[in-house]
């Protein structure tokens, strides 16, 4: 018998991996694009969930941003029907703020949650890849977002609506999913949007990285992938400090929450700006820039009697030995 082809077998193990603790029986959506990433992601979920004993569902969302979306959609779900996986097309329509490109990603994804919620899913499987995660660290580093940014996507996660997003190839090049389609007899759908140097991501991918490749040595990549693996190890580290501290020094206040003065005072400026801003996001939903969580962090380490902090939904003021924050309705 032929050797299966290594780009083949490496897209089928990430997968394997990715879905070998799901429940026996439970049923897996593919978010497919019909792109080279979803493509190869799609065509190794087919293969290797009825393995495992899960069923598969490929979800394609058309976007009607092109004239032949609808087309490139009906596509899509023919490959995804040829692969064995039952195919599903919604049509929305893209609207919001922030341009086009994050009012269509924010209809995608509530698409995706709905068809989780109807088929009773036990996960949602996206195509990100390697360089798909160098990309987000790089825009995150260059707009100075911090650890959080700089964590890039986690292969692994469950939203507020305990949709469980998995994100199989994060270990894989670009190069390897294309391959792995050319040697499976794909056909991709080659998106034009990701050739247009208008978005900033795109003129990361064209321009921005290949510099580095070149100027820097090659593995730039997988340099970066490595620092979001290691931010997020940290992060989680400091996720359960902050929660083994926050039940010792927060109390219920009149319309708010407060936190100890001196407990915020005895911790690390980053656990205790962690803290401020884990409070905040937990009690009102609003999370604070760095300007903000430092400001507010002022009236611990540099109280002067300076009055209350206006922060979107809230303000912080301090009481004495307590940092209050209430509701102020805006």
């Amino acid at each position: 018998m032929p050797s299966l082809d290594p780009a083949i077998a490496e897209i089928r193990l990430a997968v394997r991996t990715a879905l070998a603790d799901l429940p026996e029986g439970s049923t897996v959506i593919v978010a497919l694009s019909g792109g080279a990433d979803s493509l190869a992601l799609a065509a190794a979920t087919a293969f290797e969930a009825p393995k495992l004993g899960l069923g598969a569902a490929a979800v394609t969302v058309d976007h009607g941003l092109q004239a032949d979306s609808a087309e490139t959609a009906a596509r899509a779900a023919r490959a995804a029907a040829d692969l064995g996986l039952d195919p599903l097309v919604v049509r929305v329509d893209v609207s919001g703020d922030g341009g086009p490109e994050a009012a269509a990603r924010a209809a995608r994804y509530r698409v995706l949650r709905d068809a989780a919620a109807d088929a009773r899913a036990a996960a949602v499987l996206l195509g990100h890849t390697l360089d798909d995660q160098a990309e987000t660290v790089l825009l995150g580093l260059a707009r100075g977002s911090g650890a959080a940014s700089l964590q890039g996507m986690a292969p692994e996660r469950e939203d507020d609506e305990g949709v469980r997003w998995l994100r199989p190839l994060l270990g894989a090049r670009r190069t390897t999913t294309r391959a792995a389609c050319a040697a499976a007899g794909l056909e991709p759908w080659d998106d034009p949007h990701n050739r247009d140097d208008r978005y900033t991501r795109v003129r990361v991918r064209e321009r921005v990285l290949p510099v580095l490749e070149t100027e820097l040595g090659p593995g730039i990549a997988e340099a970066l992938a490595r620092t979001a693996e290691q931010l997020r190890e940290d992060a989680e580290a400091f996720d359960e400090m902050i929660h083994e501290t926050i039940e010792d020094i927060v109390e219920h206040a009149e319309a708010g929450i407060s936190v100890s003065v001196a407990a915020l005072a005895a911790n690390p400026a980053a656990l205790r700006n962690r803290i401020i801003r884990l409070v905040v996001d937990s009690e009102f939903g609003v999370s604070l820039t760095r300007t903000q969580t430092v400001e507010v962090a002022r009236l611990v380490t540099d109280w002067a009697g300076q009055g209350p902090i206006d922060l979107p939904g809230c303000a912080a003021t301090r009481r004495g030995g307590q940092l209050v924050f209430t509701a102020t309705g805006r």
